[in-house]
This record gives structure tokens, C-alpha cells and sequence, in this order.
């Protein structure tokens, strides 16, 4: 394993966890209590951090509208992107 593989691994690694902390604030602000005074700050820095990678990919695949809701396929094909490229990082 490089060092340069191991590197890369864990920046994937800890993006993933963000875009999961992003997918958790997501939901309880729409399933939770909107108002809890941590919620806007959490979700600045989430979004502050993911959107630049998400908002590209957004653009070409834009959300599935089913009734009332919207199923934001960017996020999840980011999502998946970043765990297999980090599975790949790791076996440099």
C-alpha cells in the first residue's frame, strides 16, 4: 500500500462520513425538530463541504420526482463513487 493510496483512502473516508453527517442533517430537518439551533450551523458546513463535488453532478442527473417527493440521484451516485474510489485508494 503507498503512501500516497493511503492518503487518498483516508480523505475519501473522511468525505464519506461527512456526506453521511450531511444525509443525517437532511433528514432531521425534514423528518425532525427544524428548529433546533444546531441544525442550521451543521448544515452549512455539511453542504459548505459537499456540494462543490455534488452540485457538478446535479447538473447532468437531476432529481427523480415521484408525487411529492424527490429522490436527489447526485447524492447518491457521489455517494457510491466515493467508496469505490476509496475501496481502490486503499489498494494502491
Amino acid at each position: 500500500m503507498s503512501a500516497i493510496g493511503s492518503l487518498l483512502g483516508v480523505l475519501l473516508l473522511l468525505f464519506g462520513l461527512v456526506m453521511v453527517a450531511r444525509l443525517v442533517v437532511d433528514w432531521v430537518g425534514v423528518l425532525g425538530d427544524s428548529r433546533a439551533s444546531w441544525l442550521p450551523p451543521a448544515r452549512r458546513v455539511t453542504h459548505g463541504i459537499t456540494e462543490p463535488v455534488i452540485a457538478p453532478v446535479r447538473r447532468v442527473l437531476p432529481a427523480i420526482r415521484t408525487g411529492s417527493v424527490a429522490i436527489d440521484l447526485a447524492f447518491t451516485v457521489v455517494f457510491v463513487a466515493v467508496w469505490i474510489l476509496q475501496s481502490i485508494a486503499f489498494s494502491l
